[in-house]
């Protein structure tokens, strides 16, 4: 017994180069679990005080989707411009603080008797907003902690905090939400996304910024710089294109999968919660075997392979029984969506990084985001509309058969399916030099 265990805590042990190791990411990623940890209260909660307690249709779901996503479409350009003329770190904390508090206002609002759906969609927007600029902050920050030829293994570790919140979250999540009622329970989250601030207030990073060109350049020219690095880069464009539409699945099937479970399956608020150990148990296997999966598959290989498996959680959902073997089909959907979404995203961000120079980094991951999220909104839209006129399993089989459609497009552009190693940062000649086009 005594080997066995001494076993098992040496394969715990950290590997001598292992990125935990440093110091300054391993606040980072401490502060990703405490904010991680408080997200799963919120990500049940927020829309659970939608469904049970202002009686939300489908398309009220679908326009509180829609109005987190609409600041991605509005402010991600300008405001990838203005974050490659600013110090990154400043930024991602203060979104974390502002975060806090807009996810506080939702039980103060009910305590006040001000709480309405039109509350709800404020409070998505505000979020929104910090999530474009302040999240797009916190993807370059991470460039400048660990080096480029680990930035999937980053990933992972980084996806593995999400995934270990989201393993124990779910079940705290159902269990405050049963005990304080789903609005209270928004007060955790804005407690450890506090706590995330403070952590990130003792991260020390470097940025080598070719401030003086930033500032003789026009605004403008800034930001169709940084449109033209994107569209000008055949991998940039196969990568917003194929992920775009799967957030189009994504958020089709959002809107509508918590109305499946209490309204067609049956749920509790706390069997929903239970459920969604399933999500954190994918994304927990995902992020370990991520890194390993991309380096024998090839990053482009993953994706299309995170594509299907998504794609099948979803195709499997819409055919669920009510009764037990329906509930059971809910959280094998959750685990194939956490398992497929970090396969697909630990290479995605993987790729875009790699391939942009540092001082365009602001702005291609504002690029990507406001090109990935355009069709989220309308997929919110259409789920929420086929949930309310045709049928709740409707706008789950639509995600389900479109996202398995995707994986097999994808494997048939050969810009995704070739690319088995992560490539080198495109070298540029300046910002003059990209708004007139040349890369």
């Amino acid at each position: 017994m005594r080997s066995l265990i001494q076993k098992l805590l040496s394969r715990l042990k950290l590997a001598p180069d292992d990125l935990l190791r440093d110091a300054v990411y391993r606040r980072l990623w401490s502060s990703i679990l405490i904010s991680s940890l408080g997200g799963q209260v919120t990500m049940l909660a927020l829309p659970l005080t939608a469904v049970m307690l202002l009686q939300a249709t489908p398309t009220q779901m679908g326009m509180l989707t829609a109005m987190e996503i609409a600041p991605f479409i509005l402010f991600s350009l300008p405001g990838g411009v203005w974050l490659d003329r600013v110090r990154k770190l400043p930024v991602y904390i203060a979104g974390e603080t502002l975060l806090a508090f807009a996810v506080a206002s939702v039980p103060l609002a009910w305590w006040l008797g001000w709480l309405t759906m039109p509350w709800l969609y404020a409070v998505g927007f505000f979020i929104g907003t910090v999530f474009t600029v302040a999240g797009s902050a916190a993807q370059v920050v991470l460039t400048q902690v660990v080096a480029r030829d680990r930035l999937v293994e980053a990933h992972a570790k980084n996806s593995l905090a999400s995934s270990g919140a989201e393993v124990a979250g779910p079940g705290v999540a159902g269990a405050l939400i049963r005990l304080l009622g789903a609005p209270v329970a928004l007060l955790v989250d804005a407690c450890a996304l506090l706590g995330s601030a403070l952590i990130l207030r003792g991260v020390h990073v470097e940025e080598n910024r070719e401030t003086a060109g930033r500032r003789r350049a026009a605004f403008w020219d800034d930001l169709v710089a940084g449109l033209r690095f994107v569209m000008h880069q055949r991998l940039l464009v196969a990568l917003a294109t194929c992920v775009g539409l799967l957030q189009m699945c994504h958020h089709a099937a959002l809107v509508v999968q918590i109305l499946f479970a209490t309204r067609t399956l049956g749920m509790s608020e706390q069997a929903v919660g239970l459920s969604y150990v399933g999500l954190g148990v994918g994304t927990v296997a995902a992020s370990l075997l991520g890194d390993r999966i991309s380096r024998r598959l090839g990053p482009g290989p993953c994706l299309v392979l995170g594509f299907a498996i998504t794609g099948s959680g979803w195709a499997l959902l819409s055919m669920a029984p009510v009764g037990p073997w329906g509930v059971a089909a809910f959280v094998v959907m959750l685990g194939l969506f956490g398992f497929g979404a970090v396969l697909v995203f630990i290479n995605f961000l993987a790729l875009r990084q790699a391939v942009t120079p540092e001082p365009l980094l602001g702005r291609m991951t504002s690029t990507m985001r406001w090109l990935t999220l355009l069709p989220a909104g309308p997929g919110a839209l259409l789920g929420g509309w086929l949930g309310e006129h045709i049928g709740l399993r409707a706008a789950l089989a639509f995600s389900g058969i479109t996202a398995m459609l995707l994986a097999i497009g994808a494997w048939q552009w050969a810009t995704i399916r070739g690319v088995r190693s992560l490539p080198e940062a495109i070298r540029v000649r300046g910002t003059e030099a990209l708004a007139e086009g040349t890369t």
